[in-house]
């Protein structure tokens, strides 16, 4: 009855919201029997993102806000790959290596908010699903083959599925930070923790996992 009442008197509200992302990806060896290549010693990328959000008002203090969000994940990486063989056949490749993938999220969020000064402070969790929708692979660095060494550089699209490069689906936990302001305006900072592996190519002796630190602004209506 009082979540009734309250609703009744309390306005649903918009919001837009952009900024910028530092991304990054967790992995970590997932078999005591270890049987493939060491994971990729990931460091933070930058991207951005996009969305919008609904305001649910439950109290005065709660509300609860999905949205749907266009961000950029990914990490980069050095890398170096070697078949240990001497002579005509020894292989090296040594570079670095660059992921940028953007994502279609949808997060549901509580949000806590009170009142400070001349505006608000916010603090919400819940949980997201994302679903990727592009990306790119970059690879640049020298290639030993035999006598023969060459620079080696490429890009290509990210592919995504089971069995590709990528899972599409991301599963995980938001959580934020903020501050509103009288004229609307907001300030607000944010961290993705993924906790599904999206590793494809039915990997399963390693794990890798979104990370995702945002900063922006945004505005409700």
């Amino acid at each position: 009855m009082s979540f009734c009442a309250f609703s009744q008197t309390s306005q649903v509200k918009f919001g837009i919201k952009a900024g910028v992302t530092f991304p990054t990806i967790s992995a970590n060896g997932g078999a005591s029997a270890y049987d493939g290549p060491e994971p990729r010693d990931y460091k933070t990328n930058t991207s951005f993102y996009l969305g919008g959000t609904v305001d649910i008002p439950v109290s005065a203090v709660l509300s609860i806000q999905p949205g749907l969000t266009l961000i950029g994940k990914g990490g980069k990486a050095q890398v170096y790959n070697s078949n240990f063989e001497p002579g005509s056949n020894l292989y090296i490749f040594e570079g670095s290596y660059k992921l940028n993938t953007m994502y279609l999220e949808i997060p549901v969020n509580a949000v806590f908010s009170f009142n400070i000064g001349d505006g608000n402070i916010f603090f919400g969790v819940g949980p997201y699903y994302g679903f990727g929708i592009g990306g790119k692979i970059k690879i640049d660095g020298v290639e030993t083959r035999g006598d023969i060494i060459a620079n080696e550089k490429s890009e290509r699209n990210v592919k995504f599925g089971s069995d590709e490069d990528f899972k599409r689906g991301d599963f995980g936990l938001n959580f934020l930070a903020g501050y509103q302001l009288k004229n609307r305006f907001n300030i607000h900072a944010g961290y993705g923790l993924g906790l599904t592996t999206i590793t494809g190519r039915n990997i399963s002796y390693y794990q890798e996992k979104n990370r995702v630190l945002s900063v922006g602004v945004g505005f409700s209506f």
